[in-house]
Formats: structure tokens, C-alpha cells, sequence
């Protein structure tokens, strides 16, 4: 219901209507980074085989454990999917994606990452590319990542 009114009402209309049922999903929590080299390039990394959305783009990063605050889950992440070290004062705060997908709600807090230690490297079978921000619009994405792209766009505007 709620993609409904998104789609053929306006805000404004759906308040008049009884308010939707909220989903019995479990929300999963996942932090990602816009890693960023001195050239204003991003680095995605392409799910690999094998995975949910294999074959697609996305910002590296991974889920949240129960222990950890989302930067250093990132932190953590980076670590073993691009063997690269950052702590969490390399990260600032973008954007972040709320998504419903089929079985679960995706809350994803995206921050930026300018400053790190290392050469990033595929560490999971991934495979990984930079490419300018304007090119992500090229590549296929998965739906909770598409919004942050204006976010990230913003980066080179500003």
C-alpha cells in the first residue's frame, strides 16, 4: 500500500487516507562508504556470484554487528573487503537509505571516505573499479543504493 500511495497520490492526498500497516520485515543495518581518491573518483565494487544482487554496483561496506556503532562496523569492513584501514574519524556523514526490500527493511547510513591507509585491493572475490561520480549512473545498482546517487553527485558540485 504504501508503494501505492507513493506512486499514484501526493503526499498531501495520502494523508487523508487511514494510515498503512507497518511491514513485518526485520530491518537490517548496514553501513557503506563513498570512497573518494584525490581525482574526485569513487570506488564500487560489483557483488560477486554467488551472493543476493550478485552482478550489481554498490558502495563498499557491510552490516552492522550488535557491538559495534556504524563506523566501526565500517571501519571493520573496509578492512577485510578492500584490506585498506581507516578509522572512524576518516568518515563523514552523507546520506543514508531506508529500503523495503522483499524479506527484510535496509537502513543504510553512506559516509564519505577520503582519507585511508593502504592500497585497496579485492579481498572477497569482488571485483572493484573507480570511476568518476557522474559515471555511476552507468552502472547497475541495487535499488536501496539508487537515491544516494544525487547525494554523492552533490560531492562534486558542492
Amino acid at each position: 500500500m504504501v508503494t501505492f500511495i507513493k506512486k499514484q497520490i501526493g503526499c498531501a492526498q495520502a494523508l487523508e487516507l487511514p494510515p498503512p500497516a507497518c511491514p513485518q520485515k526485520p530491518v537490517i543495518l548496514v553501513a557503506a562508504a563513498a570512497i573518494l581518491d584525490s581525482d574526485s573518483r569513487i570506488l564500487i565494487a560489483r557483488r560477486p556470484p554467488g551472493k543476493d544482487m550478485a552482478g550489481l554496483w554498490e558502495f563498499p561496506g557491510g552490516k552492522v554487528r550488535s557491538d559495534e556503532t556504524p563506523e566501526f562496523a565500517l571501519m571493520r569492513e573496509l578492512k577485510e573487503e578492500l584490506d585498506i584501514d581507516t578509522r572512524p574519524c576518516c568518515f563523514a556523514p552523507l546520506a543514508f537509505a531506508s529500503h523495503g526490500y522483499d524479506h527484510f527493511h535496509l537502513l543504510m547510513p553512506l559516509f564519505v571516505c577520503r582519507v585511508w591507509k593502504g592500497v585497496p585491493k579485492a579481498m572477497e572475490g569482488q571485483e572493484i573499479k573507480w570511476c568518476s561520480i557522474p559515471d555511476l549512473y552507468q552502472y547497475d545498482m541495487p535499488p536501496a543504493d539508487l537515491p544516494l546517487l544525487d547525494q554523492v553527485q552533490n560531492l562534486v558540485r558542492g
